[in-house]
């Protein structure tokens, strides 16, 4: 057989549910018995939003908000 290579790219908003997913991915890997590495972890995207919390004046109170988005590249075989 030739080699073959599984790259999966997942992403969340949470963290847990990328280390849960990639550690299932490992163990269903090795159950058929392919040769596993990884995982790769990406950047973070991070995107901030700034609201104003005033309708009308005070233009110097505002919220500042982030929101995370976690990706990583779970094992493969090589």
């Amino acid at each position: 057989m030739s080699n073959q290579n599984i790259r999966i790219k997942l992403k969340a908003f949470d963290h847990r549910l990328i280390d849960k997913s990639a550690v299932e991915i490992v163990e269903t890997a090795k159950r058929t018995g392919a040769s596993v590495r990884g995982p790769i972890p990406l950047p973070t995207k991070k995107e901030r939003f700034t609201v104003l919390t005033s309708p009308h004046v005070n233009k110097d109170a505002r919220d500042q908000y982030e929101l995370r988005t976690y990706s990583g590249i779970p094992p493969g075989t090589p």
